[in-house]
């Protein structure tokens, strides 16, 4: 029960601080079309979140709200990419393609959980990803075959971001057990889904693949240890609650 419930916390946690820091975008996307689409991924992950908490208030947690309002940053479980500031919309669209594409990958793969409940919304979420990763790929192809310009601020991007995005297949101390039971396949191996499903997109471009063997991961958030931006960014969105924790809307 215990590998269940820290397999469902990390997955929510992730999408619910991705889905408020994609929020941020909102009305200040550099184009029309981007600040809509960011705005609807940003909801898309809200709901998805809810759903994952839902499952863990049927497995005995507090109620969604308390859960996403109400704990601090080391009782977060989301990895630390997720959680950094949207910066430049570079960095955004890098961090949104190395995501997505490890999300669709990660609900291809539960969507043959052991445990039905998880199976049911896996398979509910990977249609609505399957358009997240279309829309990442679409812009990172774009611009890596662009200006001299947009191809180096596109590597730099990426540059930066995949040391964070290692991070997300941190496994967890229950990854046995998660295995044994037929729950998840893993870390490991949807590690190494991902790096294939990147590493065909980005070799369409003239953004140029790490050697990911050679870069260390900035792992932590998975067991509480986060960036100096996770608390602020938890603050901020507990803050209408903090004024009246007992208020009903």
């Amino acid at each position: 029960m215990q590998a269940l419930k820290d397999l469902l916390y990390k997955m929510a946690d992730d999408l619910l601080i991705l889905g408020h820091r994609n929020s941020e975008w909102t009305g200040i996307g550099p184009l029309l079309e981007e600040d809509i689409a960011f705005s609807s991924m940003a909801q898309d992950k809200l709901g998805q979140s809810l759903a994952l908490y839902q499952l863990l208030t049927n497995l005995g947690e507090s109620d969604p709200d308390t859960l996403a309002f109400s704990r601090t940053a080391t009782l977060f479980h989301n990895c630390t990419l997720v959680e950094l500031p949207i910066g430049e919309y570079d960095f955004s669209l890098a961090r949104h393609f190395l995501f997505d594409h490890s999300e669709l990958l990660r609900y291809e793969m539960l969507s043959n959980s052991s445990y039905e409940p998880l199976a049911l919304v896996a398979g509910k979420f990977h249609g609505e990803i399957r358009y997240h990763t279309l829309h990442a790929n679409t812009w990172v192809k774009q611009l890596g075959n662009a200006t001299e310009e947009s191809i180096s601020r596109m590597q730099a991007a990426f540059d930066f971001a995949f040391p964070y995005a290692l991070a997300i297949f941190e496994p967890s101390k229950f990854e046995n057990e998660l295995i044994a039971e037929g729950i998840f396949e893993g870390e490991e191996k949807l590690k190494e889904k991902w790096i294939a499903s990147v590493s065909a997109v980005l070799n369409q471009t003239a953004i140029k693949m790490p050697d990911l063997s050679k870069i260390q991961s900035l792992s932590g958030g998975r067991y509480g240890i986060h960036t100096e931006h996770l608390q602020p960014l938890l603050d901020e969105m507990s803050e209408v609650v903090a004024i009246d924790p007992a208020a009903e809307w």
